[in-house]
């Protein structure tokens, strides 16, 4: 069978390998493909791997040949899946690979801005420490996180893992979820989305992008919160207003936003987070450690051999 993959380079830069689904069939591998390209490099391939190239309606009525799409990530909206389904096109994602990664991001933004490290690594690039008067060069205060409440919006598998690492840090964890009080782990209570923001010091945002959930932290929102409230977002960018939330970072009646998104990727100028008081960005990379990409791979090739086997796993269905 022919393989393409029309973006592998976000999950594989050199580091890696794709000698599996090489194994598999005859595989073609581009770093990036531009919409004008697609179809072309798709032709006569049976089997089509994407990340973030978009597979329409209109590419795939073009793609006859096509049996089968894997997605190289979890989210799927980059296929048309009515389309697919109409051709009888296989589509499968790759499930919870990144768990870990994303949980342990979510915490080290909470942590470089509880304890402030990217501000006094920079004063002591800066020689404020070396002139310091005292051993320890103190000028911003910061705080435990033990006693502290956070709350979570979604309590999937990354909310679920960033919830026991609140525990572990002696943090008091409310969460906004589907799931009932009883099915929740000790320690972690059900709260409603207006009670969460009002009462947590930190929330942290774990939910699917929808439209119930677009801009779920606004301007009215974000008058609800503590004023040394913490956000973090390790989710979609568009679950925050850029505007209302930059206006409440710059205003002081936030205190810091840290984030692995933002609502265009890669941003362009004139997001006004970008320079926002206190908002502190990593460039969408929470899901991408070497062994989380690894795992990626490795779930891609397995799902991809199940479906020439005949029984396809971790298929999406419209």
């Amino acid at each position: 069978m022919k393989i393409v993959i029309l973006d592998a380079y976000t999950a594989n830069q050199g580091d890696l390998s794709w000698s599996g689904l090489a194994g598999l069939g005859d595989l073609s591998v581009y770093d990036r493909t531009d919409p004008q390209d697609v179809v072309e490099r798709c032709k006569g391939a049976e089997i089509v791997l994407t990340n973030k190239t978009v597979l329409s309606a209109e590419i795939l009525n073009q793609l006859p040949r096509l049996l089968y799409i894997g997605v190289l990530a979890t989210g799927y909206n980059v296929v048309d899946l009515e389309a697919a389904a109409k051709q009888h096109v296989v589509v499968t994602n790759i499930p919870a690979y990144s768990t870990d990664s994303v949980a342990q991001m979510t915490f080290a933004h909470i942590l470089n801005i509880v304890n402030r490290v990217g501000w006094y690594a920079d004063a002591n690039r800066e020689g404020k420490w070396q002139t310091c008067k005292d051993f320890a060069y103190l000028d911003h205060p910061f705080h435990e996180l033990a006693g502290k409440t956070i709350g979570l919006v979604g309590l999937g598998n990354i909310g679920m893992k960033v919830a026991k690492i609140a525990l572990a840090f002696g943090m008091r964890v409310l969460a906004f979820t589907s799931k009932l009080q009883d099915q929740l782990p000790e320690g972690v209570v059900r709260a409603n989305m207006d009670d969460l923001f009002e009462t947590a010091d930190i929330v942290s945002l774990h939910c699917p992008l929808t439209e119930s959930t677009r801009h779920l932290v606004n301007r009215q929102r974000l008058a609800t919160m503590k004023q040394n409230a913490i956000i973090i977002n390790t989710g979609r960018g568009p679950l925050v207003n850029d505007d209302d939330l930059a206006e409440a970072l710059n205003a002081g009646t936030v205190y810091a936003y840290g984030a692995d998104v933002i609502t265009q990727e890669p941003p362009r100028d004139g997001n006004p987070l970008l320079t926002a008081h206190n908002a502190f960005f990593t460039p969408h990379i929470a899901w991408a450690t070497a062994e989380a990409r690894q795992r990626l791979i490795d779930i891609a090739t397995a799902n991809v051999k199940a479906f020439i086997d005949g029984s396809p796993q971790n298929v999406v269905e419209f």
